[in-house]
């Protein structure tokens, strides 16, 4: 009796967590997929009929097919700058002084306490055409000409950027406190320079951390829309905000609702292909 009683207490223990997660996350998002399965007539709303019709029309529309490589393209690009700046910064914060790494860790992660709106809003005020990088421009003598970033690929990602680099920050420093010093020690006494030791030794032992980043950054930037919305506005669509323009504008739901399933399948692929791939190529560090 006690054996069966061990093999289900994990089951029993994951059950709250379980329940949870289908209340909250499964319900709705079945339900998405079920609306997602109805036409739609401006005449009389939503109709009871099944049909595949609205993911059709999504997969063989170009306009929505530029707006999916847009937000791909978008979220792999940001991806890549929140690795080049997250990790070397993690990697000094890890080899801070605890004085002085508590207080750089508090202004690495300090953007998260403000309102991802609020902080877009003051990038919306910098790249605007009366804003700060027109004063500065006009200051050098580089014409009476605004510079504006708004409604830019560009601008986009400089504020997205500034939004999720504090989680790869996060996650690169997590894996780097695991990191046995005298590893690192080790390759030094075999006579190997800083660089053999940080490329071979440190940065392996890191790969967790920048996958874990590198997934978080990208989920987040494949699916935001506070930021995109403002700083791209109409003119730079992304899924998300694409989704809720079918929504609010043109009332159209099981065609938003087919949007918004197909950015969640197409970012479940990308990132469990990612994973699988970092996971083969580093499969000696990881054992």
């Amino acid at each position: 009796m006690g054996g069966v009683n061990t093999r289900l207490a994990p089951y029993f223990l994951t059950a709250p967590g379980i329940v949870f997660f289908v209340a909250l996350l499964g319900a709705p998002m079945l339900m998405t997929f079920l609306l997602s399965l109805h036409s739609y007539d401006f005449n009389t709303g939503i109709q009871s009929d099944w049909t595949f019709a609205n993911y059709i029309e999504v997969l063989g529309d170009s306009y929505f097919q530029k707006i999916f490589g847009r937000t791909f393209g978008l979220a792999l690009l940001v991806t890549v700058i929140c690795v080049l700046i997250g990790v070397p910064e993690a990697y000094i914060l890890s080899k801070m002084s605890s004085r002085w790494r508590s207080i750089f860790l508090l202004v690495v992660l300090g953007p998260l306490l403000i309102s991802v709106v609020v902080r877009t809003l003051g990038w919306a005020l910098l790249f605007g055409g009366k804003g700060l990088l027109t004063m500065i421009s006009q200051a050098l003598g580089f014409g009476d000409a605004p510079v504006s970033l708004m409604f830019t690929f560009t601008g986009m990602t400089i504020a997205l950027v500034h939004v999720l680099v504090p989680f790869m920050v996060i996650s690169v420093w997590a894996s780097l406190q695991k990191i046995d010093p005298q590893s690192e020690d080790a390759g030094y006494c075999l006579g190997a320079s800083k660089l053999t030791v940080l490329r071979r030794i440190t940065l392996p032992q890191a790969m967790p951390g920048i996958l874990s980043g590198s997934i978080i950054v990208f989920a987040l930037t494949a699916s935001a829309f506070a930021t995109p919305a403002i700083i791209g506005g109409r003119r730079m669509k992304v899924v998300a905000t694409a989704a809720y323009d079918e929504y609010l504008s043109t009332l159209n739901w099981p065609l938003g609702a087919a949007i918004a399933v197909l950015l969640l399948v197409a970012n479940v692929v990308i990132i469990a292909s990612y994973n699988k791939l970092i996971e083969r190529r580093f499969a000696k560090v990881f054992e």
